[in-house]
């Protein structure tokens, strides 16, 4: 089958590979409805994160039951499923809690190979959620947004009490971000405020539920936030990058007693410990538990409640894949579909 390797910084290939099979009882094979670029594959792809051998690429997925193991009884062949970007046995104490991307069993999806005509599912009677019924082909982009990017930023606004009546300030325009928008919106905010200089991101977080932009970042954007909420900054704040510029914007727009979700994954973050200490800012965040969310993100996007593909602005026939991570790294698309 193809899959997508990283040879390098900036050397993406599509090669062929074996056919992933059932090695544990609990495992599925799905033939993958379309793949993806992350925001997150392009650490690697820019030398952030060291390759030193052709790794596999991606971690998000949705597709069709092909086989499963023998112990497997929640998901069957013909099935059209979605997981989430760690597998989770959904019954360990930790999953239980609702954190089952923090399971004590938990599998990275990433090593699996998500960006590949077909993908073996550790703990599929866990991680995996069916869909009431074949879903329409337009569906496609929204529901694998689901597996990640739509469930990181649902988990972002969960974890910074995004509720009625609150301000919130969005950092980062990438599709969590944007994602982060929409989960802000569905979750009752009164006002929400996107950080971005890019007008297509503009807009689309408009169409999201943004109601005002700020292009300033640092303490620009940081004075920008405080002046728009007179003084005090946001209740909550949404940092879906993950450098210290992204975090420390976060918490410096956060007023007294107010809540981060920090979802980005961080490089070389460093807090201030005096600065956090009389912020008075609480922080929460982390990789998604988006196993937690499936259901309830699954059935708003079969019953077109909403739209959360939206943020895939870049369509590619799979085997130019290295071009979508190039339009991706340079800010020309979102978030690119690769299609079989």
């Amino acid at each position: 089958m193809r899959a997508v390797l990283l040879h390098g910084a900036n050397d993406v290939r599509v090669d062929e590979v074996p056919m992933p099979r059932i090695v544990e009882d609990g495992d599925a094979i799905i033939k993958l409805a379309a793949a993806c670029v992350c925001g997150s594959d392009l650490w690697p792809y820019r030398g952030i994160d060291p390759i030193t051998t052709p790794v596999s690429a991606g971690h998000e997925y949705c597709g069709v039951v092909q086989e499963v193991g023998t112990s497997v009884r929640n998901v069957k062949p013909g099935d059209f499923v979605v997981g989430s970007f760690f597998a989770s046995d959904n019954t360990c104490e930790i999953c239980r809690a609702g954190y089952q991307s923090g399971c004590l069993n938990r599998h990275p999806m990433g090593a699996e190979n998500c960006q590949a005509e077909y993908v073996r599912v550790p703990l599929a009677d866990g991680t995996l959620v069916a869909t009431p019924s074949m879903p329409d082909p337009d569906l496609i982009p929204s529901l694998l947004a689901c597996s990640d990017v739509l469930g990181t930023g649902w988990f972002a606004a969960k974890a910074a009490e995004v509720g009625p009546d609150k301000t919130v300030a969005v950092i980062g325009d990438g599709a969590v971000g944007l994602l982060g928008v929409l989960s802000a919106k569905l979750l009752g905010a009164e006002r929400i405020i996107a950080m971005s200089r890019h007008q297509p991101r503009q807009q689309l977080a408009i169409e999201f539920g943004a109601t005002d932009i700020v292009t300033e970042r640092g303490d620009e954007g940081v004075a920008r936030i405080k002046e728009l909420t007179g003084g005090l900054g946001v209740h909550s704040a949404l940092e879906a990058v993950g450098t210290q510029e992204s975090m420390m914007q976060a918490i410096r727009s956060t007023r007294r007693g107010g809540h981060v979700g920090f979802v980005g994954v961080s490089h070389d973050v460093n807090l201030p410990g005096l600065e956090l200490f009389f912020s008075h800012v609480h922080l929460h965040g982390g990789p998604a538990p988006v196993r937690d969310y499936l259901p309830d993100l699954i059935g708003r996007v079969m019953n077109r409640e909403i739209n959360p593909g939206r943020v895939f602005d870049l369509e590619l026939p799979f085997d130019q894949a290295a071009e979508a991570y190039r339009a991706m790294d340079e800010r020309r698309a979102i978030k690119a579909l690769l299609r079989f």
